[in-house]
């Protein structure tokens, strides 16, 4: 009997893009919907805000105790501040999950459109525009509503201002911020799916009877792997299918008894050949590292 599920539906095909990567695997993506979208800011907003208080905390108590240094703690405190606001985000993205604590926790992660790796200008570019998008409008109202300044025009157009920005991933059916839009960028879901095996000792049962030699076992690096390890977790058969046949045309295996078992076997096997070449401090970072 299926479990009742509380989890957006991930075969909506209007939400549902192709991706193809650079070593020409056609992956199935879902992208995310507004109300994760906000409810991962919303999260992340959060813990930035715990952050501030502990900053706020620890001027005020310096102010209390006269030191002399309390100007230059503000100071710090408003460069902190900036940086915190954008630097959570890039730090954050630009990381292997490719997402921010409030992303990780509501399932979503940020992903390049083009099917290449999230670089870092494309994470810089996205992150910086919420100063436009969000946090410059937001400052302006509260400045002039904690100023009482009764300008209705410049209120109108602060909250025009803010509402396009705020509402501009609704009238666009990739879900886009303009930061997206600009960086080449997708928030997509990560659905968690239970595996039938783990990942490691589980996937050499799976896999085998598989061996490969070691030319075959370099014809990927780590990006490929992490790339493969998320397409098995992922689960999706037609996803497994498509990835087989191009490691299996590209390192030419052609007769397999299952898509997942062969997927499995050459993955722990990949992972097991790259963690004997660290130890004699050889890295691929992919397959055109050389």
């Amino acid at each position: 009997m299926a479990e009742p599920s509380v989890r957006p539906d991930f075969t909506d095909p209007a939400m549902r893009r192709r991706l193809v990567t650079p070593e020409g695997v056609d992956l199935g993506l879902t992208l995310s919907s507004a109300g994760q979208r906000i409810g991962a800011f919303l999260i992340d907003l959060l813990m930035m805000l715990l952050v501030l208080v502990g900053m706020t905390i620890t001027v005020a108590l310096a102010a209390l105790s006269g030191a002399s240094t309390t100007t230059w703690m503000v100071i710090i405190w408003l460069l902190g501040a900036f940086v915190l606001r954008n630097g959570y985000f890039i730090i954050m993205e630009m990381g292997t999950r490719g997402a921010t604590f409030g992303k990780r926790m509501s399932g979503l992660r940020v992903v390049a459109r083009s099917g290449g790796r999230l670089t870092a200008d494309m994470v810089i570019a996205r992150n910086l525009m919420r100063e436009i998008e969000f946090y410059l409008p937001l400052s302006f109202l509260s400045y002039r509503a904690a100023s009482g300044l009764a300008d209705t025009t410049m209120w109108l157009l602060g909250v025009l201002w803010t509402g396009i920005f705020l509402f501009f991933p609704l009238f666009n059916k990739d879900r886009l911020r303009i930061g997206d839009l600009l960086a080449g960028t997708w928030v997509i879901n990560v659905p968690k799916r239970r595996l039938t095996y783990e990942l490691g000792t589980g996937m050499r049962e799976a896999g085998h009877g598989y061996s490969f030699t070691e030319e075959q076992l370099d014809a990927y690096g780590i990006y490929e792997l992490q790339t493969l390890e998320q397409v098995l977790r992922d689960g999706h058969e037609e996803t497994l299918a498509s990835v087989s046949w191009t490691i299996r045309n590209k390192i030419g295996i052609y007769e397999i008894d299952n898509d997942r078992a062969f997927l499995a076997a050459y993955y722990d096997a990949v992972r097991q050949r790259l963690e004997r070449k660290l130890l004699f401090g050889r890295r691929r970072v992919d397959k055109f590292d050389r």
